[in-house]
């Protein structure tokens, strides 16, 4: 009886594992997207303004860049070859606003918590990400989506998750986040997550 109520147990756990662990589709969702990583001088007034100016700035870019990107793949490659023009047009505005930070450049891989952007909920996980710092880079983050280019047309939000090759099930994932199985799902590859950073810092 004993071994029976074990058996039983591992077949439940089992069983909650199977519908609040993502499956393959679900994992997938991170190898779509590249995150946008603006981090402000510090916490001052004036370089926070500056960090929404930069934003705005490499947004106007990367969306006229990206325009005709079909997939992520696309999307590096057009970031990798004109990071250069992105540098300068970042210097220009931080110099048309009378600072002379220095300002560095970067696509890696970053973790990021979940985050909801107009109606569209993206996991916690590790994800490509365009880093922008800006000077001592000791303030405020700003986070958004890059590619697809969901930070300046959201209205088309849906649309675009299908041009750069998302399927039906993702997106339904990605708009539906308060559903409390994903809501579930999502915080277990949080803790997955955090779980895998604390085990690679020791």
């Amino acid at each position: 009886m004993r071994y029976l109520t074990t058996f039983s147990c591992s077949v439940l756990v089992i069983a909650m594992l199977t519908f609040i662990l993502p499956n393959t589709e679900e994992a997938e969702l991170y190898d779509g997207f590249i995150r946008l990583h603006v981090i402000a001088n510090s916490d001052d007034k004036k370089d926070q303004a500056l960090k929404l100016d930069v934003r705005d700035a490499v947004l106007d870019i990367m969306s006229d860049l990206t325009a005709e990107c079909a997939n992520i793949k696309e999307a590096e490659t057009v970031f990798t070859m004109n990071k250069d023009e992105i540098t300068e047009a970042v210097s220009k505005v931080i110099r048309a606003n009378g600072f002379d930070y220095k300002v560095a450049v970067t696509l890696d891989d970053e973790y990021y918590p979940t985050c909801e952007y107009a109606g569209i909920t993206l996991p916690a996980g590790v994800y490509r990400s365009a880093r922008i710092l800006i000077g001592e880079a000791q303030g405020q983050n700003w986070w958004c989506i890059l590619f697809p280019p969901l930070c300046v047309d959201t209205a088309k939000a849906k649309e675009k998750l299908v041009t750069a090759g998302f399927t039906q099930n993702q997106i339904r994932i990605l708009t539906d986040g308060d559903n409390v199985k994903y809501k579930m799902k999502f915080r277990v590859l949080e803790l997955i997550e955090q779980l895998f950073a604390a085990l690679d810092n020791k």
